[in-house]
């Protein structure tokens, strides 16, 4: 008897009472858990832009501030540009101060946006600099700024207010070089051989696009500070990137065109060179011709990009600014060089660049959707979740 009350209170205690009173919690209060829901949603979706919105948009004035320096060296009287004179002359100027505007107006947007987030999304800003790929791109717009400077029409490289602004876009770059290649040999967690991928390049060029606005404004000094910084931290980089240890972290295959990263940093410092020694020595050259090889050991391997390409993505536009500087250097090389190849080198160079840039133009404006995806490896939002309360 003792043994059927005490099964009767075990059966008594499985009724399902709980599921009772949450039926009944539920059908009075649906009306305001619904409102609830619905209000989460709309300030949701209101900051939705913001979420997802990040430092590695920036390619896209990467991409457009430096086609506007190449419009700019090839209209120059001084470049030796015979397969190109008799197209850029017959250009109206007005066409690249247009390009120039357009490439600033794009800069000064993404530079809003990311204001804003800082303001209003300040979690995944502070994730994004704790990203192995995210703090890399905190170096793109003042690269960015420091391009427009340099390709401006309106503002000679002595003019006072241009130093002005190279110092006021030279001093962030300084300012993350402290902190970031500190962490690379002082924070275990953030050894350079945990952290390198293509895109700690972007800290090296940086370096070199400030050397080279410097030297041509004729401050070689300065010029010589920021490349040795620039110029030391990337053969470091290449070395490590090269020996690729188990330990470092690696892309997702939807960021595998940032490897064109590769391109750029030897371009760029065979350029800053060329300004400090005001010749394309020696130096420039082996620079660029390392460019070129990785440009042709890139290209044969499609199949490392086939992933990236099958849908589109922002991380589409890291193929626009590494040819667009590798052409600046074949200008170069060019005008030094005398002779057929040269010409023809810049010129296949310079048309592929600016067919890319026009192309990614193109579809950015026909896949909208696809600019702000949910999915986008680059955000950090996984982390500032995870920290939201």
């Amino acid at each position: 008897m003792a043994q059927n009350q005490r099964r009767f209170n075990v059966t008594n205690h499985q009724i399902p009472i709980p599921t009772l009173h949450q039926s009944t919690t539920n059908t009075t209060g649906t009306d305001t858990g619904t409102s609830t829901r619905a209000s989460k949603t709309a300030s949701s979706s209101d900051l939705s832009i913001l979420t997802r919105f990040h430092a590695g948009y920036f390619r896209i004035s990467l991409a457009l501030c430096s086609q506007a320096l190449l419009w700019k060296t090839l209209a120059e009287p001084t470049t030796d540009a015979r397969a190109l004179s008799s197209i850029v002359r017959t250009i109206p100027s007005f066409a690249f101060i247009l390009l120039w505007s357009i490439a600033l107006l794009t800069l000064l947007l993404l530079c809003l946006l990311y204001l804003v987030r800082c303001f209003l999304r300040f979690r995944s800003v502070r994730a994004e600099l704790a990203h192995h790929v995210g703090m890399n791109y905190l170096f793109a717009p003042w690269i960015s700024f420091l391009m427009l400077l340099q390709a401006t029409p309106f503002l000679q490289p002595d003019n006072r207010l241009c130093r002005i602004l190279w110092c006021a876009f030279s001093v962030p770059i300084v300012v993350l070089d402290v902190k970031i290649y500190g962490q690379w040999f002082t924070q275990g967690k953030r050894f350079l051989s945990m952290v390198a991928n293509p895109t700690s390049q972007i800290t090296v060029i940086g370096n070199l696009v400030g050397a080279h606005v410097a030297a041509q404004m004729g401050w070689k000094e300065s010029a010589v500070c920021m490349f040795s910084l620039g110029i030391t931290h990337y053969l470091v980089l290449f070395v490590t990137l090269y020996q690729r240890f188990l330990g470092s972290d690696s892309l997702p295959a939807m960021l595998r065109p940032v490897f064109f990263l590769f391109i750029a940093a030897p371009s760029t410092a065979s350029l800053a060179w060329d300004s400090i020694s005001s010749s394309f020595d020696t130096g420039c050259k082996m620079l660029f011709f390392l460019s070129l090889f990785l440009f042709a050991s890139l290209v044969s391997r499609p199949a490392l990009f086939k992933r990236s390409m099958r849908r589109f993505s922002v991380a589409w536009w890291a193929y626009s600014f590494p040819l667009t500087i590798l052409a600046l250097a074949a200008t170069e090389y060019a005008q030094d060089v005398k002779g057929v190849i040269p010409n023809v080198l810049m010129l296949v160079l310079s048309v592929l660049s600016v067919v890319v840039t026009l192309a990614l133009m193109v579809f950015t404006a026909l896949k909208t959707n696809d600019i702000l995806p949910h999915d986008d490896p680059f955000v950090c939002y996984n982390i500032a979740r995870g920290t939201t309360t």
